[in-house]
């Protein structure tokens, strides 16, 4: 005897919509769901809403932002790690976390997190790519109110400013 079908109900809070989609964009959906190891397509579909919502929250430079940067360079460059510390303290109030990666050869990585508004993390994250030395650097950035939250960064010191 089959067992009898589960009933699935939404969490509370949750609402059950239905959605038409064409049969290719559909099977473009599901790969994608186990291409992202997504516990279901509904889990996908809300990272996809989230993750537009985030990218039109960060359209006003003045929105909590968090963001990650990438940097390679050649340990044996002169003055690079001098010039990058000078870069990194520039930004102290923003630069929240760095870590320095050693890689094979004289390469090596500092990643780098940074708090603030929109506008500040992405002036912080192009001059910490435009240190002289720096042979790549790559740039993230996203809404933390995506996850429900804020970066709690504010300026006292300009009241009336963002």
């Amino acid at each position: 005897m089959a067992p009898a079908p589960r009933s699935r109900r939404p969490r509370p809070g949750v609402v059950r919509l239905g959605l038409s989609l064409e049969p290719e964009l559909l099977a473009l959906l599901d790969a994608w769901v186990r291409r992202r190891n997504s516990p279901s397509r509904s889990d996908a579909i809300r990272f996809l809403i989230r993750k537009e919502l985030a990218g039109r929250t960060l359209e006003d430079p003045g929105a909590d932002a968090l963001g990650a940067v990438a940097l390679l360079y050649r340990h044996d460059t002169p003055n690079v790690l001098r010039r990058l510390t000078a870069a990194e303290h520039r930004w102290g109030e923003h630069v929240r976390a760095s870590t320095h990666v050693h890689l094979k050869g004289e390469a090596c990585a500092e990643i780098l997190v940074l708090l603030g508004k929109r506008r500040e993390v992405e002036s912080a994250a192009e001059d910490l790519r435009g240190v002289r030395g720096i042979v790549e650097g790559a740039f993230l950035v996203t809404s933390p109110a995506a996850a429900g939250g804020r970066t709690g960064h504010h300026h006292p010191h300009g009241a009336g400013r963002d």
